[in-house]
């Protein structure tokens, strides 16, 4: 089999790099992608070539070379294009569930017996494109089988976080899970708790986000995957819920917002959960924000929350979805009336302006957000009751 053409072979200096190398194969992501005709964004090369002899060759081809990963064989080429790593062929030599100690090798079917799925195994000659399947990842590819390569519970043995990306796997790319791959990450779920939190965070995100997320989560629930490291994952109906209104309105999945759906809505409880996840600050605090009621119309809703907020709250809601269109491309504007505009009519500085001025606010928000005119004549009646409210103490 070819491996068919696709822009991303046509990329600026990858011709380069190939040709500097001499003896590369592309590798793992970019040709599964391009059998299914997925569009691709990362690129791997895979080669006999010893690290030292790569950086090298890079130099003496003016590539920049860049040693991110050497301890593991890999050198990142930056192409003008966009960055692409080389890596030499690995066997592992020990593993822990967490990292691997690897040898280099010159057998590129013990490169490909390290790998995780079958999919991911697949090598392509960047000039001829002949692909080279060494444990019939094409066969499962088309049948979107999703596979370990080899004893299932030795792949995950060696990286425990390949539990989760078996799911993630299913979720975008499979139609069945391998049965005994199925029953390995089940029988280990327990292996999760070895991992990092960003790790776990990661592949999670990635996971809600994918085409088939649903589905997947349910069996993930059902399987208990979820319970030694996010027990709170028990429900995968507002998660439904949810992928049917964003598909519905046109709106691309969140990863925060779907996390969103399948937790408890409970916005303290949620702020635990983003750092247990290690969420990032401004992640954390959308998190917690779309697990509050959807209680105002539409544009208040994005006004006072920012329109993300609102959209998360509106698609997590039963309320009508053509509230959802009102705020998908609405711009909130601006009050056009400030603190210094009301000491102007009289009052004097301090809390007094600024409670008039969020009561003219709300006032400006509850008539829809009218012009400046009807603005200015809303200042004059907060102003004039303050001030009658001071004559009057």
């Amino acid at each position: 089999m070819i491996l068919p053409q696709a822009d991303w072979r046509n990329r600026v200096g990858l011709d380069q790099l190939v040709e500097a190398l001499g003896d590369a194969r592309f590798v793992g992501g970019s040709v599964r992608d391009t059998l299914l005709g997925l569009p691709v964004s990362d690129i791997d090369l895979a080669t006999p070539l010893s690290p030292a002899t790569v950086v090298e060759r890079l130099k003496a081809a003016r590539i920049r070379a860049v040693p991110t990963g050497i301890e593991h064989g890999t050198i990142t080429a930056i192409l003008e294009s966009s960055p692409v790593e080389v890596t030499t062929l690995r066997r592992d030599v020990s593993t822990d569930g967490r990292r691997a100690t690897v040898a280099f090798t010159d057998d590129w079917r013990e490169d490909a017996a390290r790998r995780d799925f079958t999919m991911n195994a697949l090598y392509a000659d960047p000039l001829t494109g002949e692909i080279f399947d060494y444990f019939e990842g094409l066969a499962d590819l088309e049948a979107r089988h999703v596979r370990f390569i080899g004893d299932p519970l030795r792949r995950i043995a060696e990286d425990h976080l390949r539990i989760l990306r078996f799911f993630r796997f299913l979720a975008r790319f499979g139609d069945r899970a391998d049965p005994a791959g199925l029953e390995a990450c089940t029988a280990r779920a327990k292996d999760l708790m070895a991992l990092s939190r960003e790790r776990i965070r990661d592949e999670l995100l990635k996971l809600l986000v994918a085409k088939d997320a649903v589905r997947v989560v349910r069996l993930m629930i059902e399987r208990g995957i979820f319970e030694p490291v996010l027990p709170e994952i028990v429900s995968a109906d507002l998660l439904a819920h949810t992928a049917a209104r964003e598909a519905a309105s046109g709106i691309a999945p969140d990863p925060i917002r779907r996390l969103a759906a399948v937790l408890p809505r409970d916005g303290a409880g949620a702020d635990l959960i983003g750092a247990r996840l290690k969420l990032s600050n401004a992640e954390r605090k959308r998190l917690v924000a779309a697990m509050g009621e959807a209680t105002e119309a539409p544009k208040p809703l994005a006004y006072r929350l920012g329109r993300d907020t609102a959209l998360d709250r509106l698609l997590l809601s039963e309320r009508d979805i053509g509230q959802i269109e009102e705020v998908q491309s609405w711009e909130a504007p601006r009050l056009p009336m400030t603190g210094g505009a009301l000491v102007a009519r009289g009052l004097a500085k301090g809390p007094d302006v600024a409670r008039a001025l969020r009561a003219v606010e709300d006032r400006w928000i509850a008539e829809g957000f009218p012009g400046e005119e009807r603005v200015i004549a809303l200042a004059d009646q907060v102003v004039a009751q303050a001030l009658a409210a001071a004559s009057n103490e």
